[in-house]
């Protein structure tokens, strides 16, 4: 897959965060399921 820039918005707060992979299905799941301890999870 070709790399691809996202952004994600907390329903929370409204924070973003900007990322970017070459799986933006697989990312969104990880982010979704805290999978991976990143940035997001704090928001």
């Amino acid at each position: 897959m070709l790399p691809c820039v996202y952004i994600m918005a907390s329903s929370r707060n409204g924070t973003l965060y900007i990322g970017v992979t070459s799986d933006l299905v697989k990312r969104a799941w990880q982010h979704k399921n805290d999978v991976v301890e990143s940035f997001t999870n704090k928001y």
